[in-house]
């Protein structure tokens, strides 16, 4: 059951979530399916050429190399036993493999006992941090709780103005400073304020850095630092935004942030633009990290709470 920090269950299985799932991830799984059903289609026995194509669909996904080595083991063992080039079994055996993962990196959310609930949000420039805030705003609005956003990005000229469209948009609270302010004092004033009006979430804007710039990787740990001053479980959560069309170059970037700034789930926007959405699977194998919530799409409902039995679901049904 997937829950929100104030402990009450979300609608996992609210209308269209997984019929959205599914849609988002339809080039990834049009690529993945052709592709088993072309390594064992008209064979009777899997020889050898079978495991290299089944390395090939799994690759391709983005699924992740030692994942791969994995299921491919896996599928040896069986082969020895049975002997079986049955595409209905194969399947079974790579659905059951990818599920033990993501539901192994599955981690409970921080219980908020008193709002405000604090979100850190992180990631490289592009990778639809700032669209990634306005929907999650829109979904803590649709579940009756209200928002306030930070504008902690101060460095990018048009950061704080793009906050503050979404801001409107959704008809949330923003606290801003001047273009070029210090990042963290943005953070306590909206701490204090959010406090002050009994707010009950605070997502905070940050700029975004690669994580090679040691300097900007510090000021994330200032900002942590100075939300831990002013509530002392703060922040929360720190959501690292990735862009699923990285593919295997976000796990580097993945894992520098993970390191400098207790990274505690992912947000992968953009999952319905490619056919590599099987990312999803390194990340938690590789990084050990939750998938939060997956962008399957343009409109503001369209940021949605990952769950793994719905993700493998989508994939293979």
């Amino acid at each position: 059951m997937i829950k929100s920090l104030f402990g009450a269950p979300l609608a996992a299985s609210e209308p269209g979530l997984l019929e959205r799932l599914k849609a988002g991830i339809q080039k990834t799984r049009a690529g993945l399916l052709e592709k088993l059903e072309d390594a064992v289609s008209g064979r009777k026995e899997i020889a050898a050429e079978v495991f290299e194509e089944l390395e090939y669909a799994l690759i391709t996904a983005d699924i992740g190399a030692k994942t791969t080595t994995e299921i491919l083991e896996r599928i040896r063992q069986r082969v020895e036993r049975s002997k079986t080039a049955d595409i209905g079994e194969l399947k079974a055996l790579i659905r059951e493999h990818l599920l033990e993962i993501l539901q192994s990196t599955e981690r409970d959310l921080p219980q908020v006992t008193e709002p405000p609930a604090v979100i850190l949000v992180v990631g490289v420039n592009g990778a639809g941090k700032t669209t990634s805030i306005g929907k999650l705003t829109h979904r803590f609005q649709a579940e009756g709780k209200t928002v306030l956003l930070c504008a902690a990005d101060t460095f990018r000229a048009a950061a704080i103005e793009q906050l503050e469209i979404w801001a409107q948009r959704t008809g949330a609270e923003m606290i801003r400073q001047q273009s070029g302010a210090d990042p963290s004092a943005v953070v306590f004033d909206a701490l204090q304020a959010a406090r002050a009006r009994k707010v009950d979430y605070v997502i905070v804007d940050t700029a975004g850095r690669l994580h090679t710039k040691t300097n900007l990787m510090a000021e994330l740990e200032k900002m942590r630092r100075t939300a831990a001053r002013v509530i002392p479980s703060a922040p929360h959560e720190v959501l690292l935004v990735l862009e699923a069309t990285t593919g295997q170059n976000g796990l580097e970037q993945a894992r520098k942030f993970t390191e400098s700034s207790a990274v505690s789930g992912i947000v992968l926007t953009k999952l319905d633009g490619t056919a590599k959405g099987g990312v999803v699977v390194a990340i938690s194998r590789e990084l050990n990290l939750p998938i939060r919530y997956v962008g399957v799409g343009e409109q503001l409902d369209d940021l949605v709470p990952f769950d793994p039995e719905n993700f493998v679901a989508s994939l293979f049904d």
